[in-house]
C-alpha cells in the first residue's frame, strides 16, 4: 500500500501519458501566452502580483540600485508557482515534490550568495558568526551553531517545498482511494472534500513559492 502511495512520486513508475520531466518546462506555453493575445484580466492579475512583488522585495534587499535582484526572485517565485500548479493536474508529475528538484534550486541560491558575502564582505560574513553581546565563553559554541544553521539552510529551504507539495497529494491520493473503496461515502460530499483539499492544494503552492523566495531574500541581506 505505501509503495503504490509513494509511487505517485517517482517518475519512473508513472503512465505513458505522464509528461514526467517536460512538467518542469510547461509553465512556459502557458506564461508566453498572455503575451500573444489581448490584454485579459489574467495578464492583469499576473501583472499586479509581479508589481507587488517588485515593491516587497525592493523593500526587503533595499536593492533600489540592483533592480536585477528583484527580477531574479521574481522569476524564481514564477518558475516554483507554476511547477506547483502543473503538480495538480491530472498525468503531470509533480517536480517540486523531489528533493532533487528543491535541492537544485536551493543550493546554487544559496551557494552564490555566501560565496559572493564571503569574498565581497569577509568581515560582515565573520561578525555574523558570533552575534553582538555574546559572552566570551560561548563564543566558540556560538560560531559552531551559526555555522551549522548557515550550512543545513539549502537543506530546509528544499525540504520545506518538497514536504509541503508531498503532503497535500497525499491528502488527495489516500481520500480518492478511501473514496473508491467505499460505498457508504455520499458522492457529493467526496466531490465537496476533493474541491475543498484542491483549493487548499492552490493555496499551499502559492504559499511555499512565496516562502522559498522570501526565505532566499533574507538570506541575502545578511551580506551586506
Amino acid at each position: 500500500m505505501m509503495t503504490n502511495l509513494f509511487s505517485i512520486f517517482d517518475p519512473s513508475t508513472s503512465n505513458s501519458l505522464s509528461f514526467n520531466g517536460l512538467s518542469t518546462s510547461l509553465f512556459i506555453l502557458f506564461s508566453s501566452c498572455m503575451y500573444w493575445i489581448i490584454p485579459s484580466r489574467y495578464q492583469m492579475l499576473i501583472s499586479k502580483m509581479f508589481s507587488i512583488l517588485n515593491k516587497e522585495f525592493s523593500i526587503l534587499l533595499s536593492t533600489s540600485k540592483k533592480p536585477g535582484m528583484t527580477l531574479l526572485l521574481i522569476s524564481l517565485f514564477w518558475f516554483i508557482l507554476m511547477n506547483n500548479f502543473m503538480g495538480l493536474m491530472p498525468y503531470i508529475f509533480t517536480s517540486t515534490s523531489h528533493i532533487m528538484m528543491t535541492l537544485s534550486l536551493a543550493l546554487p541560491a544559496w551557494m552564490t550568495i555566501m560565496i559572493f558575502g564571503w569574498l565581497n564582505n569577509t568581515n560582515h560574513m565573520f561578525s555574523h558568526l558570533v552575534p553582538q553581546g555574546t559572552p566570551s565563553t560561548l563564543m566558540i559554541f556560538m560560531v559552531c551553531i551559526e555555522t551549522i544553521s548557515n550550512l543545513i539552510r539549502p537543506i530546509t529551504l528544499s525540504i520545506r517545498l518538497a514536504a509541503n507539495m508531498i503532503a497535500g497529494h497525499l491528502l488527495i491520493t489516500l481520500l480518492s482511494n478511501s473514496a473508491v473503496m467505499s460505498n457508504i461515502i455520499p458522492i457529493m460530499s467526496i466531490s465537496l472534500s476533493q474541491t475543498m483539499l484542491l483549493m487548499l492544494e492552490m493555496a499551499v503552492a502559492f504559499i511555499q513559492a512565496y516562502v522559498f523566495v522570501v526565505l532566499t531574500s533574507l538570506y541575502s541581506t545578511e551580506i551586506h
